[in-house]
């Protein structure tokens, strides 16, 4: 390793986010083509299906990389699958060293890749920069776990509430941090919430700003046991697809089963089998999911231990007493809290974002 190796990586890694909001299911990825200590091309994984980032970046160099260093963010893959395998590629083109910021944890993967390019002479070094980990933590998190990163999203006052005890809750916070709200619904792959929700206030849970609208809107999943969703209710009719989760023996209504955006599904153990759910948006290659929801849904999540990330935006204001919490689970000890690492804190507007890590991961 060389003082200009973790550079040229970040500045990998910083191309990477480029595919944030287009290349799921699979990971961001970014490369650097430096030679002579000048980058001569640059790339990213823009979509599935499409060049991976050590093509585009060798595009973008001319074709002609022989003797170069390659940074790229991720493990060049070492199966063909829509594209050819990068590792060869890189093999082909000539390249001396290969410097990478993480292992791709996909089980076909998994240090093959690295193998394959000593095993052809080439050298490659593995400088772990946990950023890049962090980049590719939802993607990790399915081909490892069977089930996608899931971050719950909540907006309370200075007390901890969500509503008034009548169910108002707009606005409790300002237009800037709604307007974070949809970078994170941008970057999901699929936004859950509960019918309570539809029904109180009929939302529509898709990406309305401009900037981020074209890329892909995310996947709206209601857990609706009984399917009381109205079939005009503005979460079916706004752009993108919707999926109602309901109980195997519930009878579909007139008009919800005629919906073209709509998807249907019976999940074994109703709409309460959360872990059934997650493995389902998995199969579907769900990477991150956003969990945008009243108390009972996001205590749900949180007693049967299956979220991973938490944005918490808070009001300078205080609901009182006649107010709603943000998770209803019973605790029986104070031993048992379930406890979180703070990962990030940062103003928005008159409010703050606090960025939560379920602790011990």
């Amino acid at each position: 390793m060389n003082a200009s190796d973790r550079l040229y990586l970040q500045a990998a890694a910083d191309l990477a986010e480029q595919g944030r909001f287009t290349c799921a299911p699979n990971p961001t990825v970014g490369c650097v083509i430096v030679r002579d200590g000048e980058i001569v091309g640059r790339g990213f994984h823009v979509q599935t299906g499409d060049a991976h980032a050590e093509v585009n970046a060798i595009a973008d160099a001319g074709g002609s990389v022989a003797g170069a260093t390659v940074y790229v963010s991720l493990e060049p893959c070492s199966f063909v699958s829509r594209t050819p395998a990068c590792s060869q590629t890189l093999i082909d083109a000539g390249v001396a060293r290969v410097v990478v910021a993480a292992e791709d944890p996909h089980p076909r993967v998994a240090g093959s890749g690295i193998n394959i390019l000593r095993n052809a002479g080439i050298e490659v070094a593995l400088i772990l920069v946990p950023e890049v980990l962090s980049q590719i933590r939802g993607y990790a998190s399915r081909v490892t776990q069977g089930r996608p990163l899931v971050r719950i999203k909540t907006a309370t006052s200075m007390d901890g509430a969500t509503a008034l005890a009548s169910g108002e809750s707009q606005w409790i916070t300002g237009p800037e941090a709604r307007a974070d709200v949809q970078y994170w619904r941008a970057r999901s792959d699929a936004v859950i919430t509960g019918i309570g929700t539809v029904l109180a206030d009929d939302p529509q849970m898709n990406v309305r700003d401009q900037d981020l609208a074209p890329y892909r809107q995310p996947l709206r999943v209601v857990l609706d046991s009984a399917l009381k969703t109205p079939a005009d209710a503005q979460i079916l009719a706004a752009p993108g697809e919707a999926l109602l989760v309901h109980d195997p023996e519930t009878t579909v209504p007139d008009g919800l089963g005629e919906l073209d955006n709509v998807a249907l599904w019976a999940s074994d153990g109703g709409s309460r089998n959360l872990a059934a759910l997650l493995e389902k948006l998995a199969e579907l290659g769900c990477n991150e999911v956003l969990v945008e929801a009243g108390a009972q849904v996001c205590g749900a999540f949180v007693d049967a231990d299956l979220w991973d990330e938490w944005l918490c935006y808070i009001a300078p204001a205080w609901l009182g007493q006649a107010s709603l919490g943000v998770a209803d689970f019973e605790l029986a000890a104070l031993a048992n809290a379930p406890r979180a690492e703070i990962m990030e804190v940062r103003r928005m507007g008159d409010d703050i974002r606090v960025r939560l890590d379920r602790a011990g991961e």
